[in-house]
């Protein structure tokens, strides 16, 4: 396995509820990264660019995903600023389209949101409310 690409699993932002919905959608890997060798029965050892120095080099099989040569599924790690324990928090880009639902008694304002690191087609319906007060 050692010479063959993988993907990095990262996790949004931990205990964070977007727009009532844990970020089911969000992008989950990074990379991909060259393995440079098998360290454990379940542990490998990656090459990681300078800007994760700070991480460890050795990874569980768990964190790891085989890349297959597709770049639509590949978010770029140089897009998104990662934390120490591989989380990173998602940015909005622009408001594409404003709606009202009606619900008995009450109106809900959505808005479609276009996020960085992600194309147009991947924007997503979010309570404008809930985007208001993240991003003030």
């Amino acid at each position: 396995m050692a010479g063959e690409n993988v993907l990095l699993r990262v996790s949004s932002m931990k205990g964070v509820m977007r727009f009532g919905k844990i970020a089911k959608l969000s992008p989950r890997f990074i990379g991909p990264f060259e393995i440079l060798e098998r360290v454990r029965v379940v542990a490998y050892r990656i090459t990681l660019p300078p800007n994760l120095v700070g991480l460890h080099l050795v990874f569980h099989v768990y964190m790891l995903r085989k890349y297959h040569e597709d770049r639509s599924h590949v978010l770029e790690f140089s897009t998104v600023q990662l934390d120490k324990n591989l989380t990173y928090e998602k940015e909005t880009i622009d408001i594409l389209h404003r709606l009202v639902q009606k619900l008995r008694s009450k109106s809900i304002l959505s808005v479609k949101v276009h996020w960085r690191s992600q194309p147009i087609k991947d924007a997503t319906w979010e309570s404008q409310s809930d985007i208001r007060s993240r991003y003030p």
